[in-house]
């Protein structure tokens, strides 16, 4: 049996029993999260969320990106969140490669895929990004986290 055929079984049981067809748009906690693509991390579980609790914006390395500012600027002015979670996590594949590396490893020359050294600086370079955004209101709040793949714990990192 292939992924997608997985896939679409997996989902006509998720379907089947859906017991959420009335949620609103916006969320609940007024809230959003941006945090890695790394499968090894379920944010709303993490973060002792529900669904429909947060918008949850998830890229390589929780960089926060025009992209993720768009995102966030729609997020608040339509949808009511007040506020982002930055969550960086160990472990992640762009702390501590080069670009040159990353580059060789797609083939590509020309591509800053945005690598990082030190993860709680990458973390407080997202939130002070979100908090100097002229798309986001100055009340608009954002704070920095450090999720550990390796016991499940939340840290606080210091702006």
């Amino acid at each position: 049996m292939s992924a997608r055929d997985d896939i679409l079984e997996a989902n006509a049981r998720y379907a089947a029993t859906f017991a959420h067809p009335e949620l609103p748009r916006e969320p609940r906690r007024r809230l959003a999260v941006v945090t890695c693509m790394d499968a090894r991390i379920d944010p709303l579980a993490a973060l002792g969320l529900e669904l429909g609790d947060a918008h949850v914006l998830r890229n390589a390395g929780a960089i926060v990106t025009d992209d993720v500012l768009r995102s966030l600027a729609l997020s608040h002015a339509v949808l009511g969140t007040r506020e982002a979670l930055v969550v960086g996590h160990t472990g992640c594949g762009l702390h501590g490669a080069s670009n040159e590396e990353l580059c060789a490893a797609v083939g590509v020359s020309a591509v800053d895929f945005l690598p990082f050294a030190d993860l709680d600086e990458s973390v407080r370079e997202g939130v002070r990004r979100i908090r100097e955004s002229p798309l986001l209101p100055d009340a608009f709040g954002a704070s920095g986290y450090v999720y550990d793949v390796s016991t499940g714990r939340l840290r606080v990192v210091t702006i």
